[in-house]
C-alpha cells in the first residue's frame, strides 16, 4: 500500500503556497507589462486570454476533476488496475480534445478575434494555440496525481508555467517594444511564454508520475478493470457536466467583455478607442479580483477527491467534516482578501498601476473586491456538489447567472453616466446569483450537509475588525505623509500590516480557528499549542 500521503488540507496548503508564489511572479510579469502596454494594449492582452480560456475550459475544466474523483474512488475500493485504465484512457481522450482546440485556434484566429470584439488579437490567439494541446496532456497527469491526493506535480507545473511566462514572455515583449512594434503585437509576444512553459511541463510531469507509481508500489488486490468503452463512458458522464459548467462561465466572461465594449461604443456613445481605453483599467482590476479565487482553487482541487473517497467508503460524517473545514478555510481566506481589496482599492491600484489614461480603476476595484468573495464561495460550493456526485445541478445555475450578468451589463454599461462602472456590478450579480443556487442545491440534495452559518460568523467578525484597522491606518498615514507614490506605498503597507495583525489576533481570540482545524495541516498540533488555540467544543 502507499506510503504516507498528504491529507486534503496538506494538498490545499501545498497548492495555496504555490498559488501565492505564482501570483507574486505573475504580478512581476503583468504589472510592468500592463504599464508598458497602456490601457488599450492591456485590453488586447486580456481579450486574447478570454478566447484562450473558453477553449481551455472546454479542453480541461471537467476532465481532470472527473479523473481525480474517479481515481480516488477506485483507490478507496482497492482497484489498482482500474486506476491505471482511467489514466490511459484519459490521456488519449485529453490529447484528442487538445488537438481539436489547437486546430481551431490555428485555423480560425481572425474569426475568433472578430467574434471576441477585437480584430487586433489574432496574432495572440495563434501564439496560444499549442498551449491548449499541452495543457490538455498536463491535465491528465494532474488529475492522476490529484486522485492520489498528491498535489506536488500540479504545484511544480504551475511554477514552471509562470516562471517561463515571466522570463520568455517579458523578454519577447521587451524585444518587440525595442523594435517599436504596435501594442497588439507586443501583447501577442508576451503570451508566447505561456506556451513555452506548458511545453516544458509535459516531460517533467511524466517523470513525476513515474516516481509517484514507484512510491505507491503494489496495493490492493488484483482486479479486473472495466472495459475501455465503459471507462471512457464513465469519464465522459462525469466530466461533461463539469466541463459545460466551466465552459459556460468562461464563455460568459468573453461575451461580457465583448458586450461591455459594444455597449460603451454603441450604448453610451463613446468612440471605439475610448471604449478600449476604459476597458483597460477594468482588465487590470480583474487581475486583482481573481487573486482570492486563485487561492481558493487549490482547496477545491484537494477537497473533491477527499470527499469522494469518504463517500465511497460510506463515511458520511467524515465527508461532512471535510466540507465544513473547506468552507471555513474559504471564509478565512476570501473574506479578508475581499475586504482588503474594497477598503484599500485606491492605494492598491495607484501603487501597482501608476501609468494610466483614466482614473476609473480604484472604484472598479472596490466593486470587484466585494464580488471576489462570492466568486470564492461559488467555487467551493460547486466543488462540494461535484464531489458528492451532483455536478449536473451546477449546470442550472451557471447559465442563469450568466444571463443575469449580461442583462445587468446591457442596462448599466449602456448608460453614459454609469458606463464601465456597470461591468463589475454585473460580475457581482452573476456570482451572487450562482452562489445562492448552489447553496439551495446543497441543502436539498446532500444529506450530511455542512453548517454554513457556523463557518461564516467568526471569520466575518474578524474581517470587519481587520477592515476597520486597515482603512483607518492607511487613511491617517496618507494624510500625515502627504502626496507622492512612495508615501502612498508606505501608507498602504502600514494599513495592510495593521489589518493582518488585527485579523490574526482576533482569529485566535474569537476561536475562529480551533485545535481540530489546525491538526488537519502539517505540524498544526504544534502550532495550535504555541498559539494556545481552543478546541471546537470550547468555542461553541
Amino acid at each position: 500500500m502507499a506510503k504516507k500521503r498528504q491529507n486534503y488540507l496538506e494538498g490545499a496548503a501545498i497548492l495555496s503556497a504555490t498559488v501565492i508564489l505564482t501570483k507574486l511572479i505573475g504580478f512581476i510579469y503583468k504589472i510592468p507589462l500592463f504599464n508598458l502596454l497602456g490601457d488599450r494594449g492591456t485590453t488586447h492582452f486580456q481579450l486574447t486570454y478570454y478566447v484562450y480560456s473558453v477553449l481551455l475550459a472546454v479542453s480541461t475544466a471537467g476532465l481532470p476533476v472527473a479523473l481525480s474523483r474517479l481515481i480516488a474512488s477506485s483507490r478507496a475500493q482497492g482497484r489498482p488496475n482500474q486506476v491505471r485504465r482511467y489514466f490511459r484512457v484519459s490521456l488519449w481522450l485529453f490529447g484528442g480534445v487538445g488537438l481539436a482546440g489547437m486546430a481551431v485556434m490555428l485555423l480560425f484566429p481572425g474569426k475568433l478575434a472578430v467574434w471576441a470584439g477585437d480584430r487586433m488579437i489574432a496574432q495572440g490567439i495563434r501564439a496560444l494555440a499549442p498551449a491548449v494541446f499541452f495543457v490538455c496532456v498536463i491535465s491528465a497527469f494532474r488529475g492522476y496525481s490529484q486522485g492520489f491526493s498528491d498535489m506536488r506535480p500540479t504545484a511544480v507545473s504551475q511554477i514552471i508555467e509562470v516562471v517561463s511566462k515571466l522570463v520568455f514572455g517579458l523578454l519577447v515583449a521587451w524585444l518587440l517594444l525595442r523594435q517599436h512594434q504596435p501594442d497588439h503585437i507586443v501583447s501577442a509576444g508576451a503570451i508566447v511564454g505561456v506556451t513555452i512553459g506548458l511545453g516544458i511541463s509535459v516531460p517533467v510531469l511524466w517523470l513525476m508520475k513515474r516516481r509517484l507509481d514507484r512510491e505507491e508500489g503494489d496495493w490492493g488486490h488484483p482486479d479486473t478493470p472495466d472495459s475501455v468503452k465503459s471507462t471512457l463512458r464513465r469519464l465522459v458522464e462525469v466530466s461533461v457536466p463539469i466541463t459545460l459548467s466551466s465552459a459556460a462561465l468562461s464563455l460568459v466572461t468573453l461575451l461580457d467583455a465583448k458586450l461591455t465594449l459594444h455597449r460603451l461604443h454603441h450604448g453610451a456613445g463613446f468612440s471605439e478607442e475610448l471604449a478600449q481605453t476604459l476597458y483597460g483599467p477594468y482588465s487590470k482590476a480583474m487581475n486583482l479580483f481573481n487573486l482570492p479565487s486563485a487561492i481558493i482553487v487549490p482547496v477545491t482541487v484537494s477537497v473533491i477527491p477527499a470527499i469522494a473517497a469518504a463517500l465511497a467508503r460510506q463515511r458520511g460524517r467524515e465527508a461532512r467534516e471535510i466540507m465544513e473545514s473547506s468552507i471555513k478555510l474559504t471564509n478565512l481566506i476570501a473574506l479578508p482578501m475581499a475586504a482588503g481589496l474594497a477598503v484599500l482599492s485606491g492605494p492598491i491600484y495607484h501603487t501597482l498601476f501608476p501609468v494610466g489614461e483614466t482614473d476609473v480603476g480604484p472604484k472598479l476595484l472596490m466593486e470587484l473586491g466585494i464580488a471576489s468573495y462570492f466568486c470564492c464561495v461559488y467555487l467551493i460550493t460547486t466543488a462540494i456538489l461535484q464531489a458528492a456526485g451532483f455536478e449536473k445541478y451546477s449546470l442550472f445555475a451557471l447559465p442563469l447567472g450568466g444571463l443575469v450578468e449580461i442583462l445587468v451589463d446591457w442596462i448599466l454599461v449602456g448608460r453614459p453616466e454609469i458606463n464601465i462602472f456597470g461591468a463589475p456590478m454585473g460580475t457581482l450579480s452573476c456570482y451572487l446569483f450562482i452562489t445562492l443556487f448552489n447553496l439551495i442545491f446543497i441543502f436539498v440534495k446532500i444529506k450530511e450537509r455542512p453548517n454554513f452559518l457556523a463557518a461564516l460568523l467568526r471569520p466575518l467578525l474578524c474581517t470587519l475588525l481587520m477592515a476597520g484597522a486597515a482603512w483607518a491606518t492607511n487613511g491617517l498615514l496618507h494624510r500625515a505623509l502627504g502626496p507622492g507614490r512612495l508615501k502612498e506605498f508606505v501608507a498602504l503597507a502600514a494599513g495592510i500590516l495593521a489589518g493582518v495583525a488585527v485579523y490574526v489576533l482576533t482569529v485566535i481570540l474569537l476561536g475562529a480557528v480551533t485545535k481540530e482545524d489546525m491538526e488537519l495541516i502539517p505540524h498544526g498540533g504544534t502550532i495550535a499549542e504555541k498559539l494556545h488555540l481552543r478546541s471546537s467544543h470550547e468555542t461553541r
